[in-house]
């Protein structure tokens, strides 16, 4: 795509309106914490509850190989829930950053699975291709380059003042009162 959309303004405070490696590493962590805490939970309790029957060793390997599989498909399915539909993971709301496609267009569930899928192309090998963030005015690692995504810091806007900026209904979207009969 050699017509690039005009850059989005900076964000207060941080001179770039796209998101930088230390800030998606911190966003990637605490997502990491969430995604890990619930598959540990999870196993527990699985595990607590097997443990009540005696199971010969080849079927404990085989449980174990599919709580190994459900544990990649929940950390897979975490993310591409998250940037399909608000474009922010849990972590990435926390630091105030958000995953687009390179147009601003909020990404389809193909493109965020396919995000994930090539996330670990930019950890292997040595996060080699997490250092293109440095270098890259768009700040994109090689997945984002792979899959045409930037991550960008969103203004957040506080509830209250929210509330206080949304215009108030026009007559026609406001529900017509009900007069009863009797």
């Amino acid at each position: 795509m050699s017509g690039a959309a005009t850059p989005p303004p900076a964000v207060n405070g941080t001179g770039s309106a796209y998101a930088g490696l230390i800030t998606r590493i911190v966003a990637f962590a605490a997502d990491a914490a969430i995604i890990n805490a619930v598959a540990i939970g999870v196993g527990l309790v699985v595990a607590v509850g097997l443990s009540l029957f005696h199971l010969p060793h080849d079927v404990e390997v085989v449980l174990a190989a599919i709580g190994g599989a459900a544990a990649i498909a929940w950390g897979i399915g975490y993310f591409t829930f998250f940037w399909s539909t608000t474009g922010q993971t849990p972590g990435d709301r926390m630091l105030s950053i958000e995953v687009r496609r390179e147009h601003g267009e909020r990404l389809h569930i193909g493109r965020a699975f396919l995000r994930v899928l090539a996330l670990p192309l930019s950890v292997i090998p040595f996060g080699a291709g997490m250092v293109l963030i440095l270098f890259d005015r768009r700040r994109r690692a090689l997945h984002d380059l792979l899959v045409g995504t930037v991550v960008v810091y969103v203004v957040r806007v506080p509830r209250a003042q929210r509330a206080s900026m949304s215009p108030p209904p026009s007559s026609a979207t406001r529900r017509p009162k009900r007069i009863s009969a009797g």
